[in-house]
């Protein structure tokens, strides 16, 4: 699943390329993702052009203003990539795949295209920042707001795995799977600890490390993924620098130990017992 560096380097990539461009036409092939695409879709941005890029966790927020004034065309486009979802740019002649859901054709004879083999995404019109997917999200991990301090006190009496506590949308967004084994190796702590028995110095330590990862993948244009491609269709690369995600079984980087693998809430968490304590 593309995580919050994949979404950021989406963002960065389509949003030169749809601000102030008047939308000409919506085109629907296939509403059935994770939840209907709107019907009324095509009439909301008709005529309108895009303001704004955004991101909250893993949501893309694109904000609409009419073109030639009026009430049509205010609101925010939100797209969720889903597990296996992309957008590009590309020419509104090229012919779409298999996969190509949604075009958004801009007026200079291009497209936003969306692509998502798995249809596991979503699109959803907004006329407020009020949405059940985004009421009760936790604060973002690069910005005023988060820190080890702030993680300690949320920890307190809590028995999950600190590794489950640190992908808490609740707690903290954007923390996926592959971040949160990263944050804890380079942290030194175990995976499996009771998120509420980690000192206030460990807490600080990792939150550290998330937010050295999640800059250093945004700037690295993300994680590579197998079905992930950002929007000025390269892919990251990231993945050279990960030090156990994806190698189970293979030697640890610091102490050439064999890293292990366990599951947690259905999802794979590798770590070395003896560097992470």
């Amino acid at each position: 699943m593309p995580e919050l560096p994949e979404v950021e380097t989406t963002r960065r990539g389509i949003e030169p390329h749809i601000l102030g461009r008047r939308i000409t036409d919506v085109l629907v092939r296939d509403s059935r993702l994770r939840w209907p695409v709107p019907p009324q879709l095509s009439e909301c941005l008709v005529d309108a052009c895009f303001q704004r890029a955004r991101r909250r966790a893993k949501y893309l927020l694109l904000d609409s203003v009419p073109c030639h004034g009026g009430a049509q065309g205010a609101g925010t486009l939100m797209i969720h990539l889903g597990m296996s979802g992309s957008l590009r740019i590309v020419a509104q002649s090229e012919p779409p795949s298999f996969h190509d859901h949604i075009d958004i054709v801009l007026e200079d004879g291009r497209c936003l295209r969306y692509h998502d083999p798995r249809r596991f995404g979503s699109f959803h019109w907004l006329t407020s920042d009020q949405h059940p997917l985004l009421d009760h999200l936790g604060p973002e991990p690069l910005e005023p707001g988060f820190s080890g301090d702030y993680l300690y006190a949320r920890s307190r009496d809590r028995k999950t795995s600190v590794k489950q506590f640190l992908m808490d949308g609740r707690i903290v967004v954007g923390v996926g799977n592959i971040y949160a084994n990263e944050a804890l190796f380079l942290a030194g702590v175990r995976p499996t600890r009771p998120a509420g028995r980690i000192a206030l110095a460990r807490y600080r330590c990792i939150a550290e490390q998330v937010q050295i990862l999640l800059a250093g993948a945004i700037e690295q244009g993300g994680t590579t993924l197998r079905d992930f491609v950002g929007g000025d269709g390269k892919p990251g690369y990231f993945a050279q620098r990960l030090r156990v995600y994806g190698r189970s079984g293979l030697p640890c980087r610091d102490c050439n130990g064999t890293l292990s693998e366990i599951r947690q809430n259905n999802r794979s968490t590798v770590f070395c017992k003896a560097c992470q304590r």
